[in-house]
């Protein structure tokens, strides 16, 4: 939308408040009262690919879209300025319902952070063996400890190509959601303060609250529930 407005997530919102409203006045309002969407920056990379670990094929493909919940998870690792340093933080995401399913801290980037993410993710989801598990080709996704946990809960492995940010797409616009809408306003004096500020917006805000487009403007959650209705009514 020109000049960045983009007014449908507000009209969604106004209309689920019982507010009859049209697109074209929502949009002509913010304009004149100088609203804008926060803007997403470009993504940068965390991805250390130099290493002997066994890569796998990308059997995802770009496919963003799942029929289910637990038929695919995306996942990727950002990082987030602190008073103490970086802080890094690893997630997945169902394409089912775009629901981060599993998300982890750490001050450093590496297989305990991901597995934690991971072992968080099993625990809440429980997936039947077959869920396609898509990440980048970095080494803490590669090791053999992280390909070991997959195995376990039979999962498949996926992996994009090397230096392709798209093949990841979904993950990547997360971290840039998280971004704009949250960390690039705050100042984090601690990495605990960071984490429980960002946990807070997972699991408070953007799991149940947040409309996203790619679920008719509902949440991740609502668009869950309703779809389990839908399934129960048929």
């Amino acid at each position: 939308m020109a000049g960045g407005i983009r007014s449908p997530r507000i009209h969604a919102e106004l209309r689920a408040r019982g507010l009859r409203v049209g697109k074209k006045r929502v949009e002509r309002l913010m304009r004149e009262s100088g609203l804008r969407a926060r803007q997403k920056r470009r993504f940068r990379h965390t991805t250390d690919s130099k290493h002997a670990f066994t890569i796998a094929p990308n059997l995802l493909a770009r496919d963003f879209e799942a029929s289910a919940p637990n038929r695919s998870w995306v996942g990727d690792v950002t990082f987030i300025a602190t008073g103490e340093g970086w802080l890094y933080l690893a997630v997945l995401v169902d394409l089912f319902s775009r629901r981060v399913v599993g998300w982890a801290t750490s001050a450093i980037n590496d297989r305990s952070l991901v597995l934690a993410a991971l072992h968080q993710a099993l625990r809440t989801r429980r997936p039947a063996p077959g869920l396609i598990h898509h990440t980048d080709r970095g080494s803490p996704y590669a090791s053999e400890a992280y390909r070991q946990a997959l195995a376990a809960a039979g999962v498949v492995v996926s992996m994009s190509r090397t230096a392709d940010c798209y093949d990841n797409a979904v993950a990547e616009s997360f971290f840039a959601t998280l971004k704009a809408e949250h960390v690039d306003h705050q100042r984090y004096a601690t990495r605990d303060d960071a984490t429980a500020s960002i946990g807070d917006y997972i699991e408070h805000f953007y799991n149940t609250v947040r409309r996203h487009s790619y679920v008719g403007y509902v949440s991740p959650m609502a668009f869950e529930l309703k779809s389990q209705v839908a399934a129960l009514a048929a």
